[in-house]
């Protein structure tokens, strides 16, 4: 009743088989959780975006220019 016998589970895991002494691993149901479901915003109106206000042009400034004498 040692490595050899193919009756016990011993033997059985020595020769890498299975039966009614070594049963497999039962595998276990796979669960998958629920995502949780996002509310939708009622005014669209209100979280609108506003446009982005524009800067006026800078104005040159005469004293880079090179004066002429």
């Amino acid at each position: 009743m040692g490595k050899g016998d193919k009756k016990s589970a011993k033997g059985k895991r020595s020769m890498g088989s299975y039966g009614n002494t070594r049963k497999r691993k039962a595998e276990k149901p796979v669960v998958i959780a629920a995502k949780p479901k996002k509310e939708k915003v009622a005014d669209t109106k209100e979280t609108a975006k506003k446009p982005a206000a524009k800067k006026p042009a800078a104005k040159k400034s005469e004293g880079s220019k090179k004066k002429e004498n």
